[in-house]
């Protein structure tokens, strides 16, 4: 597996995002097993970055990561997220100080670790400035108990501020053939003050897997049911283009999640998407997308592709994304 750079922090260039193991998708917390499973091959094929959150379950997830990681933490760069918890009372997200105080202590015992490699704000707080959250980050650095700040789904004004009081190591969006926005108006400002950038959902919340062909196959828990690209027309339009990218990898003899992979890593340096799944087969077919490469003309047609139709989450999980 290659390696890229995510400001100062080296991981592999294909990590893992974790969520679904517990949390949102059909099946999700019902084979804990077979999810520690898909941890220790990807462990073996070299895919060091692990991605979770606090809010995930809540807390089962952190839990999954822990059990899974005892006695091979020094293998991986672990991540997690805080902010749509609050501990003091307040409605909403919350990173103000002391609630990132009670975050972090929580996230580390139930990761079991002493020490977390990278700390996102899960969603920019309207409630608290920027310059608190970054400074109650900082003394954490300096305390050991994280290596690195993270921010997710931050606009390019909050990133500069945040840079500013601290060295932001990562921003993690969604971003993928589907969703296209940070392109033009997060990855500049990323690539010019040295910060590196984590895709989540890169395979568009499994479309782009070419097995979703239709919403039948998702159980009442599933938030893709209530998703906006899931739905109706929006549902027809995008399972078109799934099709096209399908088209493009039986030129290639990859899959299509390898296909939509390989897109993006050919977007640019410092890119390190965080693909998620909980079975083996679909990590060891994820991870193998570090060895496709597209030509210019595959690039090209890939990139033509007309948006996905549909807001990437509902309307409440839209207001709580800078944009």
């Amino acid at each position: 597996m290659q390696h890229v750079s995510l400001g100062d922090l080296d991981v592999a260039r294909i990590g893992l995002g974790a969520m679904g193991m517990s949390h949102g998708y059909t099946g999700a917390g019902t084979d804990d097993e077979q999810s520690i499973r898909t941890i220790h091959r990807a462990l073996e094929l070299g895919v060091t970055f692990i991605d979770t959150a606090e809010v995930y379950g809540p807390y089962t997830n952190e839990e999954l990561i822990g059990r899974a990681l005892k006695g091979r933490r020094d293998q991986v760069v672990l991540a997690t997220k805080f902010g749509l918890i609050s501990y003091t009372g307040r409605q909403g997200a919350d990173s103000s100080p002391d609630s990132i105080r009670t975050a972090v202590e929580g996230s580390l015992k139930r990761l079991g670790t002493d020490h977390i490699d990278l700390y996102y704000q899960h969603r920019v707080d309207p409630g608290t400035s920027i310059k608190e959250t970054v400074g109650a980050l900082a003394e954490l650095v300096a305390e050991g108990k994280i290596g690195h700040i993270g921010l997710s789904e931050a606009g390019p004004d909050t990133i500069r501020r945040a840079h500013a009081v601290h060295p932001v190591t990562a921003v993690q969006s969604e971003y993928s053939l589907f969703t296209r926005d940070p392109a033009a108006r997060v990855l500049p400002v990323l690539r010019e003050l040295g910060i590196g950038f984590v895709p989540f959902s890169p395979l568009g919340r499994g479309f782009l897997t070419g097995t979703i062909r239709s919403t039948e196959q998702f159980d009442p828990t599933d938030f893709r049911a209530d998703n906006p690209r899931f739905s109706g027309e929006n549902f027809q339009h995008n399972l078109r283009l799934a099709d096209e990218v399908a088209a493009v990898a039986a030129q290639t003899g990859a899959t299509p999640a390898q296909v939509a992979l390989a897109w993006l890593l050919a977007q640019g340096e410092n890119i390190a998407p965080i693909p998620g799944t909980r079975r083996v087969a679909r990590l060891e077919e994820n991870a193998a997308a570090d060895a496709v490469r597209l030509t210019e003309e595959q690039l090209a047609r890939l990139t033509s592709l007309p948006p996905a139709a549909g807001d990437t989450h509902n309307a409440a999980q839209m207001r709580m994304m800078e944009r």
